[in-house]
């Protein structure tokens, strides 16, 4: 997979979702996991998940309670959800997708069909995050060969640079506080300050600005930056 891709699995079964961490540890995503709708929500703060794995029974209430909640906040709203349940009846596929679950996959499942389901859906609803050569904004962005392009004119960017850039254009429109960047481009193991991720941004920008992209990495006063297709 070309980005580094997060789901965070929303699962009370403790066999269930130690076998899910491991499985979608293996296909290269990186899995954070809560077991009732408390830790869930404590983890859709900082940084988000590109995906979610939503069981339908929950302690303290239901998943289809908490798809409601995320559905109405802006933002969560955006991020795909996928039911993980044992109700195999019609009408609670239909409830679940009404709601606006993404997709609805019955246990017992396999593995494969799970994978194969999570890919097709961040396909449809956040088709950059899995692509190798990333082009929004006559701006394209190669992962293999680790090239930016504006148009036919090549772009210099450190590797930092390059990650920051990346990491905005497979999330394109979506906000991200300094810490949310931090702990997706620099890692969780990295120390470094708040102000680090200004400075990388200002370098980008003025990588960017000859050819008028840097007006794409945008500021979101009091919320963090963000890539936009819109100039600013």
């Amino acid at each position: 997979m070309a980005a580094t891709i997060t789901i965070l699995i929303i699962e009370d079964e403790q066999a269930i979702s130690e076998m899910l961490i491991f499985l979608l540890q293996q296909s290269g995503f990186d899995v954070k996991a809560a077991s009732n709708i408390q830790d869930a929500q404590s983890m859709l703060t900082s940084p988000l998940p590109d995906l979610i794995l939503l069981d339908w029974m929950l302690p303290g209430g239901s998943g289809i309670q908490l798809l409601r909640q995320l559905k109405r906040d802006k933002q969560t709203q955006s991020i795909p959800v996928m039911m993980l349940t044992a109700k195999n009846e019609e009408s609670d596929r239909v409830q679940g997708l009404d709601i606006g679950a993404d997709d609805y996959i019955t246990k017992p499942f396999s593995p494969k069909e799970l994978i194969a389901r999570i890919k097709a859906v961040l396909r449809r609803v956040s088709p950059q995050v899995l692509a190798d050569v990333i082009d929004l904004a006559n701006l394209k962005l190669d992962t293999a060969a680790h090239r930016v392009f504006a148009g036919d004119t090549p772009i210099t960017l450190g590797p930092t640079e390059f990650k920051l850039l990346h990491f905005f254009m497979s999330r394109p429109e979506r906000v991200y506080s300094r810490e949310q960047l931090l702990d997706h481009v620099w890692g969780d193991g990295v120390y470094v300050e708040d102000r680090t991720v200004d400075v990388h941004i200002r370098r980008l920008r003025r990588a960017l600005e000859p050819t008028g992209h840097d007006k794409h990495i945008q500021t979101v006063r009091g919320s963090g930056y963000r890539f936009s297709t819109q100039a600013d």
